[in-house]
């Protein structure tokens, strides 16, 4: 199993960060056994589609060239041009087969590892230069495994050339016997079968290495345990700065919240240990909707700010534990605490009008298991 410099296993997969660092290195899966069959087999293809014509244009070429007139031969200034001129013909008719090979050769890679250009990769080092790190390289396990696979490439490529010679050995014979023209195009048949037939034996060779360059591609990009720990603290962040960017967090919402306190109707107290603050507009809200709670110290705090803005505050031990635990900030009281709440409300409403003899209601109804905080835990989101 492979080991990093510190002789630990690279056992873990390579994570998306160090996927993406791989292909700016420049290493992404390639097959050069893949790109060379599909390169030949795309020029073998076209020549046995256009070939006959790309031949009758290349030899109406030579033959006009054969008849030179006598000007052109003691004339260098009219010899030079003409030569040129013959020379880009030629490079038209065959730019159609440069053309297909071209993007072959191009499209062929990226089958397997995708569009990637690396100026890294693409840099001269010197290290590549070293011959000592080319002889490990060249005796290395990659090294024996692309001999290997040269070897049986080339085992194969001759075992397949040999049986289509044997195959068309007898009519290679009966070449010298037929007309020259006949047996030119006879002789370019035959030579064009064979190179699309030992060009497909490829197939196997790039049926094999594709998957093999894939999966050693993974390989090479393992991660250590320790890598992946060090790569998620560097993406998401040291446990100390989280904790820190968490308690800024907290503390905005914290200020937020007590902005919303000065706008309450009432502010519902354990007396010490918790604190709600309700508003209710019956215009727009269906229910009293809670826009700060908190507990010790920040309940002190609602608190203040209560008695700083002048907030009715109701002392309701029941109520206002059974609503923190059960209600999220802006969130509706729940159906149980209609009651009790809207009392509160009318008491505080009373209240505001300067009503005599006005006296706490001492009935609010508040179901026992609102008032448990491991029960309610899992039926609201997190504070």
């Amino acid at each position: 199993m492979a080991e990093n410099e510190n002789g630990q296993e690279k056992t873990e997969q390579p994570t998306e960060k160090r996927l993406r660092e791989g292909r700016e290195k420049g290493q992404v899966p390639r097959s050069r056994e893949l790109s060379t069959f599909l390169v030949l087999m795309t020029g073998g293809s076209f020549m046995l589609l256009f070939g006959p014509n790309l031949a009758l244009d290349l030899i109406n070429q030579t033959e006009s060239r054969l008849i030179l007139e006598r000007e052109l031969a003691f004339d260098q200034a009219l010899l030079l041009p003409y030569l040129t001129d013959q020379l880009f013909t030629t490079l038209r008719s065959l730019l159609p087969l440069f053309g297909v090979l071209m993007v072959a050769a191009v499209l062929a890679p990226i089958l397997i590892g995708g569009a990637n250009f690396s100026w890294q990769a693409a840099a001269p080092k010197a290290s590549k230069l070293n011959p000592l790190k080319g002889l490990k390289r060249i005796f290395s396990w990659q090294g024996l495994m692309e001999f290997g696979k040269t070897f049986a490439k080339f085992v194969l490529v001759a075992s397949v050339a040999v049986v289509v010679l044997w195959t068309f050995s007898g009519r290679l014979l009966m070449l010298g016997y037929e007309p020259l023209q006949q047996g030119i195009v006879h002789a370019a048949t035959l030579a064009l079968g064979t190179f699309i037939a030992v060009s497909a034996a490829l197939l196997l060779v790039a049926a094999i290495d594709a998957p093999f360059q894939m999966w050693n591609h993974q390989k090479q990009l393992r991660m250590t345990r320790q890598e992946v720990k060090d790569e998620y603290k560097e993406t998401d962040g040291k446990p100390e700065v989280k904790q820190k960017v968490r308690q800024l967090q907290q503390e905005m919402a914290q200020r937020r919240m007590m902005e919303e306190v000065p706008k309450a109707d009432v502010v519902i107290t354990n007396p010490t240990h918790y604190a709600v603050a309700i508003v209710y507009e019956a215009s727009r809200m269906a229910a009293p909707r809670v826009v700060a709670k908190g507990v010790d110290q920040v309940a002190a705090n609602i608190r203040a700010v209560a008695d700083e803005h002048q907030v009715i505050r109701v002392e309701a031990p029941r109520v206002a534990r059974a609503i923190y635990f059960t209600t999220d900030l802006n969130e509706e009281v729940p159906n149980g605490l209609f009651v009790a709440v809207a009392r509160i409300l009318a008491y505080v409403y009373q209240l505001k009008r300067a009503d005599d003899g006005v006296e706490m209601p001492d009935d609010l109804p508040v179901p026992e298991d609102y008032l448990d905080p491991a029960q309610q835990r899992g039926k609201r989101r997190p504070d």
